[in-house]
């Protein structure tokens, strides 16, 4: 079967976990990290009969930011889309490599990633964090979670350190910028410079603004 109508499947599996009471983990997010996947992929080189099954099925176990199960999400997505794909027939031969670039996306479970499909779907999931989306996602889960804008007296950490279970701008700081400086691929670092950019005039803006 091409892998175009594989897709469907993927994604309309993605879709039964996809919803919008995350916004940050919705199927606009699935897509965007597939559409980066593709490209990474095209440009690196790398086994695209890997990368889009991994891209699609990165977070089919999507576990609260603030659950102490946070750093085991990856590799649940992992065992979970391995039966997903058995059961569908994928192809067995791409499992093994399947489940390392799931497993190994995930900024918390901090596995090294040995593989150049492991680190283009790593890659194309940590660029969906930057960026002008990045933000908005960023905004959308402090939201969920309840937490303040911006520290009164301190908003940008400039004389304190960063506090992201408080504030949503010390998220910035305390992991954003610095998951930017952890990419892989050199197609994906240099998008990463360009969203950090971007994420940075955003900055100045507020700093002007309050």
């Amino acid at each position: 079967m091409p892998l175009t109508k594989w897709e469907l499947i993927f994604e309309t599996k993605i879709i039964e976990v996809a919803t919008a009471d995350d916004p940050a983990h919705d199927i606009l997010h699935f897509r965007r990290v597939v559409k980066m996947a593709k490209e990474l992929g095209r440009t690196e080189g790398g086994k695209l009969e890997v990368i889009v099954p991994a891209a699609w099925l990165h977070d089919l176990v999507i576990v609260p930011k603030n659950s102490p199960l946070r750093s085991q999400a990856s590799k649940l997505s992992a065992e979970r889309a391995i039966e997903f794909l058995a059961a569908a027939g994928y192809p067995a031969v791409f499992y093994d490599e399947i489940f390392h670039a799931i497993e190994g996306h995930s900024f918390s479970a901090n596995i090294d990633v040995k593989s150049i499909e492991a680190k283009v779907v790593q890659d194309a999931d940590r660029l969906d964090g930057l960026g002008a989306v990045g933000i908005a996602r960023c905004f959308a889960t402090s939201g969920l979670l309840k937490r303040s804008l911006y520290h009164a007296e301190d908003p940008f950490c400039d004389h304190r350190e960063p506090d992201d279970l408080k504030y949503t701008i010390d998220h910035f700081y305390k992991k954003l910028f610095k998951t930017a400086e952890t990419l892989k691929t050199r197609a994906g670092r240099d998008e990463g410079i360009r969203r950090v950019e971007s994420m940075r005039r955003y900055l100045e803006a507020l700093r002007a603004e309050i």
